[in-house]
């Protein structure tokens, strides 16, 4: 069968590009021709437009409203190359790339099937941002009256437990497009109790894709690059820095006698040169999981990643990311101490051991429904 799969554009974001590298390596397993769609996150202005958008900008800076370069579009195509040179090269190396200007370009018959998800594929402002598309086309709507495509959702999210972000012809929109689903499965049990309450449609609580591979496939990855030793022992994944983390950090490190260390750039600060913005390779990522003994992140797929290895860590809750999906999979794991919430942060205390052998045990057996899911969905 030859498959789409229809996540949120792949950029920097390890955990985005790692959940479409899984998928598609389990659906290639099984025997099928696998793409992932991608698009250009920027879309290009109209020429006529660009002397008014330059002229804001412009007087925003000078006002000192805004950080966005006046030229932000002639920075960005010549910073994007040498930013994304690393996670590129992964992307080239290991996905299957059907890049695309719109979903409009697509046509029956293209595909037999399109998997939407994983990742938070189904939250509003990151799915219209990155792809320019109405909210509904993230439910397929633009397949229209495609009779001979298979649509499937896998492990995808809405980010948070409630559609407030979507105005109600929009949520209308999403509830149609969604009926005509052949199976849905959603990464979050909150996601479950939307889909029935707000689409009235019955969907599949399953693993994040990540998951479905094992530890040791990451580790092939980590070979084949032949990537080098961390610079310490302790993981440090931030994606949204501030005081309270880098306390949490200093007081771990200090109790147990661990080296901090970072893989992530500040790819977003436009400050910087783009030299010092290049994220570093998804395998050094991944190596970091490796030689970890410890990890602090405020990243939800850090978390998954944690479990993977094996890795005892600390979640600090990234509200404005989305609680929910945090504590779907904490819950599932029974790790729900490892969180550190908002209502947490004035009296943190270490959680006690993880019992491994209990949470491998879960992860076990949720790997089998899920994987059983899939190839239900693709009879």
């Amino acid at each position: 069968m030859k498959i789409a799969i229809l996540t949120l554009p792949l950029h920097t974001n390890y955990g985005g590009i790692l959940q479409a590298y899984a998928l598609q390596t389990v659906l290639q397993r099984m025997g099928h021709h696998v793409d992932v769609l991608d698009t250009d996150i920027i879309k290009s202005r109209p020429w006529f437009l660009m002397p008014i958008v330059y002229s804001k900008r412009l007087i925003y800076k000078l006002l000192r409203k805004s950080e966005i370069p006046v030229f932000y579009e002639s920075k960005l195509k010549h910073d994007k190359p040498i930013i994304q040179s690393n996670t590129n090269q992964f992307i080239k190396n290991y996905i299957s790339i059907h890049h695309v200007s719109g979903l409009n370009e697509l046509s029956s018959g293209d595909y037999d099937c399109i998997i939407v998800g994983s990742d938070q594929i189904w939250r509003k402002p990151y799915f219209c941002g990155m792809w320019h598309s109405g909210m509904a086309d993230g439910f397929l709507k633009f397949t229209g009256t495609w009779e001979s495509v298979r649509r499937i959702a896998y492990a995808a999210s809405f980010g948070v437990d409630n559609l407030s972000e979507y105005t109600s012809d929009e949520e209308k929109e999403c509830s149609n497009a969604v009926k005509r689903f052949d199976s849905v499965s959603v990464r979050e049990d909150s996601g479950v109790d939307i889909c029935k309450n707000q689409f009235d449609v019955n969907a599949q609580a399953v693993l994040d894709p990540t998951m479905l591979l094992n530890r040791s496939d990451y580790e092939q990855l980590i070979n084949n690059k032949g990537e080098g030793k961390s610079k310490g022992d302790m993981l440090c994944y931030i994606l949204d820095s501030d005081e309270f983390k880098t306390n949490v950090i200093k007081r771990i490190a200090d109790g147990k006698g661990l080296t901090p260390f970072n893989v992530n750039a500040d790819v977003d600060n436009t400050k910087l040169p783009a030299t010092e913005r290049i994220q570093p390779a998804v395998e050094t990522w991944l190596r970091g999981f490796h030689d970890a003994n410890f990890v602090v992140t405020d990243s939800f797929h850090a978390c998954v990643f944690s479990i993977i290895f094996n890795k005892p860590f600390i979640a600090i809750g990234n509200l404005g990311r989305g609680m929910t999906r945090f504590t779907s999979l904490l819950n599932r794991f029974g790790l729900q101490s490892r969180l550190i919430a908002d209502s947490d942060k004035t009296n943190f205390e270490m959680p006690s051991d993880i019992d491994w052998d209990k949470v491998n045990t879960v992860l076990e057996e949720s790997r089998k429904v899920s994987l059983q899911y899939l190839k239900n969905a693709l009879k």
